[in-house]
């Protein structure tokens, strides 16, 4: 890339309404020293519509003189590394992605220069009905300029005109007998004529009037004109329209149909940025939508402005872009398995021994408050200090932590926490850096190269992304929107060359049923995507568990105190250190009164602990690995432990759902049968004659066939008999039952 080239990619990076005014003035500075027009930093200026005001940028340039220490690209190349740009990094471009390699297709050295002859028989007005029909619908307003005025030797357009439309321009040149002067209005033929590419609204002629941001210039003056015809034709490049100027260059009219001005100027850059690779030099000062191009069908100095080809080149926009990516994929090619078999590759080391290795990727998946961050952090840690994350060894290296959901200090207070929760020393503080993101964070596809850029030269052996939700592109249950977001992973744990790992959240709905790769929320993409997924699974602890939890921490807590204030081992038995009931007696009774008193507090907070105490199943889906039994874990805030003892063991998911869904479905049908008896009594009671007298309970039963029991089993009384049916009514019928008595009476 030249330097030219490089400086107006600069400016992609520096948002104008972020400068303070100095700045706004040395960015000018720069690119007048380094040879740009005012309008390039007119229309730069332009994204700030806050203080952008037309004609500032003009007058402020003409005050821009000699200077014995001028503002040069470099303060401009600064600016823009303030503002995220790094050097040398494969920078990123704003509109689907980065230009793969160095997005070279012509070949300089083997092209062939494309002659361009100038028509022996003309017809100006069909020449300039033909560009109009090209460009325009018939109802847009078209703009040109056939007036010009002379300065330092050059011929300058004025603005010119833009009130009439397409149609209305190519009714009355078929009219004309070929005078275009009669319709657009004479020229001079040392000048020729200009119009605009894009249509207008009738209201001017600057970048807001543009109704739609349909094409864009390309235009080399600096290079043979028989190369640029060339390079054109084998770049494929999308042109509605090429017309040869008169002078040095060709005109190519591009197919943009970009959605907006901000979508127009990405796809302009990175048109240009491929022909600048390609050797096309373009004008710079071509980037605007409301730009003037050369009219076909006129003179120009003794030679015609003519239309030299339509509709050449790729069909549209995506399918230039598509197949400029294509080319330039960057995809290695096949490999015969004959040549490898001898000489494999080594594998990439383990990062955690027995899940995962180096360079690959890795989902955490689980429900809401599983601990999942919790889990990560521990990992950061385990990782930072080459110890165990659960069961599992970790290499030692440096982790990045990707906070996206926690504010910077509740975060940094996690890391300590659980690092004093697990009883670690912090050795390898210097392991760990932590990304905070909240309120800050972007999609992934924007995150990622801005990621590469800071971690690249870290020697970073983990990247953990918590969680992903925050980042997500797209529709998660849409499996190709996910597989290009999952693509994002892959594109940092291949620049980086480190693994990946992040987490994500079930569906909803019961678990238990399901296989653990099936339970992450969304497309079935992020469960087959990740090389190793562990997901959790909560366990439904019992009440002879709960008891049991509480009762052992009860113990420990005895058994610490007891240990800081007495000598006390010889005074009970093996078996009384493993029961809460006798080691609280002991205390009760061997501790000083307000020794006891500080005691009770104490072990009431640590069955308030036992009782909020969570059980969690660890299930994974491996790509690399043999997989392993499933782990049982306690999460007991902030930290998840191991079940050691197997305590955990028996339970099983799915036979407690299916047990819970029995009951549930058992509830759901005696409360059908309730309903059922409940509608037969008062159907059969509606076809009574009470005659107003009052009826005992004994009496109605027998009128209904029933025992006195059942009846008053349906006023929902069943214990208490009562004689008088019209109290029964009253009391559990409310004002609806007094109504439904006086009816009867």
């Amino acid at each position: 890339m030249d330097k030219q080239q490089n400086l107006l990619t600069l400016l992609e990076y520096i948002n104008p309404a972020e400068l303070d005014y100095m700045e706004w003035i040395h960015v000018g500075m720069a690119l007048k020293q380094e040879g740009y027009d005012v309008n390039v930093w007119e229309y730069w200026s332009s994204r700030d519509s806050a203080r952008y005001h037309q004609g500032e940028c003009l007058h402020k340039w003409s005050t821009f003189v000699g200077s014995e220490s001028p503002v040069t690209g470099g303060t401009l190349i600064q600016i823009a590394k303030d503002h995220g740009w790094m050097p040398n990094t494969g920078e990123e471009l704003e509109w689907n992605g980065i230009i793969e390699k160095d997005g070279v297709i012509v070949d300089q050295h083997y092209i062939e220069d494309a002659e361009i002859h100038e028509p022996i028989r003309w017809n100006p007005a069909k020449e300039l009905s033909r560009y109009l029909e090209t460009l325009f619908e018939s109802t847009e307003n078209v703009g040109y300029v056939t007036q010009s005025w002379e300065k330092d030797g050059r011929y300058m357009p004025t603005k010119g005109s833009w009130d009439r439309t397409a149609g209305q321009l190519i009714e009355e040149l078929s009219k004309c007998n070929g005078d275009i002067g009669a319709v657009v209005g004479d020229y001079n033929p040392q000048a020729g004529a200009w119009i605009r590419f894009n249509p207008m609204d009738g209201n001017g002629c600057k970048n807001e009037n543009v109704t739609d941001f349909r094409y864009a210039l390309v235009e080399s003056d600096s290079m043979d004109i028989e190369k640029q015809n060339a390079i054109i034709r084998e770049l494929e490049l999308p042109v509605a329209c090429l017309v040869y100027s008169g002078n040095k260059s060709l005109h190519a009219i591009v197919k943009i149909d970009a959605a907006d001005q901000t979508e127009y100027r990405k796809r302009v850059n990175y048109l240009y940025e491929i022909c600048q690779k390609n050797g096309l030099k373009t004008d710079n000062q071509n980037r605007n939508p409301s730009r003037l191009s050369r009219m076909p069908g006129v003179m120009r100095n003794g030679k015609k402005q003519f239309l030299l080809d339509i509709n050449i080149g790729k069909s549209s926009w995506d399918e230039w872009h598509e197949w400029i990516e294509g080319i330039n994929d960057d995809l290695p090619e096949p490999e015969s398995m004959s040549e490898a078999w001898k000489n494999l590759p080594d594998l990439a080391a383990p990062l955690i021994e027995g899940v995962l290795r180096k360079g690959h990727k890795m989902l955490l998946a689980g429900p809401s408050k599983a601990g999942k961050s919790f889990g990560l952090i521990e990992l950061s840690i385990a990782i930072a200090e080459g110890r165990k994350w659960l069961k599992w060894q970790c290499t030692k290296g440096k982790v990045m932590y990707v906070n996206l959901e926690l504010d910077r200090a509740s975060c940094l207070h996690r890391f300590k926490d659980v690092y004093q929760a697990l009883g670690w020393e912090p050795n390898s503080l210097e392991n760990i850096d932590i990304w905070n993101l909240r309120g800050r964070s972007v999609p992934m596809d924007k995150l990622a190269p801005k990621l590469i850029r800071r971690a690249l030269r870290k020697n970073y052996i983990a990247v953990i992304i918590d969680p992903i939700y925050k980042v997500i592109t797209g529709d998660e249950n849409s499996a190709d929107q996910m597989a290009n977001f999952c693509n994002q992973f892959d594109k940092v744990c291949t620049e980086l060359g480190c693994a990946v790992i992040y987490c994500h959240h079930h569906s909803k709905g019961g678990q238990g049923g399901k296989k653990s790769m099936d339970r992450a929320s969304g497309s079935g993409v992020f469960a087959r995507d990740p090389d190793a997924l562990l997901d959790l699974i909560e366990l439904e602890l019992s009440e002879d568990i709960l008891k049991q939890q509480e009762n052992k921490a009860i113990c420990e807590a005895c058994i610490q105190y007891l240990d800081t204030h007495l000598k006390w081992r010889e005074d009970l038995s093996e078996d009384d250190l493993y029961s809460g009931y006798q080691l609280s007696n002991y205390c009760e009774n061997k501790l000083k009164k307000e020794q006891w008193e500080a005691l009770k507090g104490i072990l009431e907070l640590a069955r308030e602990k036992a009782r909020i105490l969570t059980a969690w199943r660890i299930e994974g889906t491996l790509r690399e690995f043999p997989k392993f039994a499933p782990v049982n874990l306690w999460f007991q805030y902030p930290i998840h432990q191991t079940d050691d003892i197997g305590i955990l063991a028996d339970i099983d998911p799915e036979a407690l759902l299916s047990q819970n869904s029995a009951i549930q479905k058992r509830k759901k049908q005696a409360e059908e049968n309730r309903e059922k008896k409940r509608n037969e009594f008062e159907i059969e009671f509606s076809n009574l004659e009470l005659e107003g007298k009052t009826v005992s309970a004994q009496e109605l039963a027998e009128k209904l066939k029933t025992t006195s029991k059942e009846l008053l089993t349906w006023f929902g009384e069943g214990k208490r008999q009562k004689k008088n049916l019209k109290d029964d009514f009253e009391k559990y019928m409310g004002e609806d039952g007094k109504a439904y008595i006086r009816r009867k009476g």
